[in-house]
């Protein structure tokens, strides 16, 4: 009889190993990274997303911008690039990295009502705060937010995911 009793344990703990093995392997794939180094030329640049109007460039350093959770991306936008009036679903903190963005507040585009963000500087917006955005010069920026992050435009016309209906 004590022999069946030490099968039966060692049957009991290798089922226990085998299920810790599975939940340890599935916390790590869910997890997220623990930490990120990026040199400037190791960060991939794509097109930017749907919700900007074409030329922008987009890198996704930390997060994925469509989940919740805490993300951190780069955006490259050319000389006299715009962005209509909009606003984003959660906080927003930006720092801009190169060249000088102009950003305004409000629901109509007016190049007269904003602010010339030269490199170094930062800015952080509450949820759902209409502002605009154009650059003299092209500018890389640098957001930091709570995903998903979105776009919302004050004008729907403005939506460029519109255009590709």
């Amino acid at each position: 009889m004590r022999k069946n009793s030490s099968f039966a344990d060692a049957l009991i703990i290798l089922c226990w190993l085998v299920l810790f093995a599975a939940v340890a392997a599935q916390s790590q794939q869910s997890a997220p990274a623990d930490h990120g180094i990026f040199t400037p030329g190791a960060i991939q640049w794509k097109d930017g997303p749907a919700a900007l109007p074409p030329g922008a460039k987009l890198a996704v350093l930390e997060g994925d911008p469509a989940k919740e959770g805490p993300i951190t991306i780069r955006l490259s936008f050319p000389a006299g690039y715009k962005i209509p009036p909009h606003w984003h679903p959660n906080i927003e903190h930006t720092t801009v990295i190169s060249g000088t963005i102009n950003l305004g507040l409000g629901d109509k585009f007016d190049e007269t009502k904003g602010n010339k963000l030269p490199a170094g500087s930062f800015l952080f917006m509450p949820p759902k705060t209409n502002h605009f955005a154009w650059t003299g010069e092209g500018c890389v920026i640098q957001v930091h937010a709570i995903g998903p992050w979105g776009v919302v435009y004050v004008n729907p016309a403005d939506d460029p995911r519109q255009a590709k209906k």
